[in-house]
């Protein structure tokens, strides 16, 4: 019986250790050129010049960033829009099957300062250089202008044949607290280019 109830009590240590280790992990956004890798591991050098390597999920998957025409951008859509003081620096139209990523207005570190908006399109308006967009999301609305040139993409369904070394990508990966680097997906610009976002 004693041996039952300290086995118990070392299942629920490690599950509780368990617990706790997954809630420390934070989000780490990485973005750079893949330098190596396989079915387990990816190593990227970052636009800031260090090396990271990142653990691929066992089901990762891969998603092309390619661009799309501005007039893509029309009331209903679902975009992603890093902005610096209501200027967008790129836009991300969503496919439907995204509705609600992300949603809402928070800091983003594309740029110093820079703040991400995951939302709705309300309103498209010209504006003498681009187009005026109002954009609702669950705790508020932001105005924010697009002007010709602006990076417009959006995501496809990619393959893992496409994150090979030189490839340029985005992750979103999860960092444990021991500095683990962990990701279910690579989001890999189609045709060489740099994803803005």
């Amino acid at each position: 019986m004693k041996l039952l109830r300290l086995a118990l009590a070392a299942l629920l240590g490690a599950s509780l250790l368990a617990s706790a280790a997954t809630a420390q992990t934070t989000r780490q956004l990485i973005r750079g050129t893949i330098t190596a890798i396989d079915d387990k591991t990816a190593t990227i050098a970052t636009r800031e010049g260090s090396s990271v390597t990142v653990k691929l999920a066992d089901n990762w998957t891969v998603g092309l960033v390619e661009p799309i025409a501005m007039s893509a951008i029309k009331p209903g859509a679902f975009v992603g829009i890093a902005s610096l003081k209501g200027e967008a620096l790129e836009v991300l139209v969503f496919p439907e099957a995204m509705r609600g990523a992300g949603e809402g207005h928070y800091p983003w570190d594309l740029q110093p300062e820079s703040m991400m908006t995951n939302a709705t399109v309300a309103t498209v308006a010209d504006a003498s250089d681009g187009q005026t967009l109002k954009l609702d999301y669950k705790d508020g609305t932001q105005t924010l202008h697009v002007k010709p040139g602006t990076p417009i993409v959006t995501f496809s369904a990619g393959q893992r044949s496409d994150a090979k070394p030189g490839a340029k990508v985005f992750i979103g990966a999860q960092k444990a607290a021991d500095g683990t680097l962990t990701a279910t997906r690579l989001n890999v610009g189609k045709d060489g280019m740099m994803p803005p976002m």
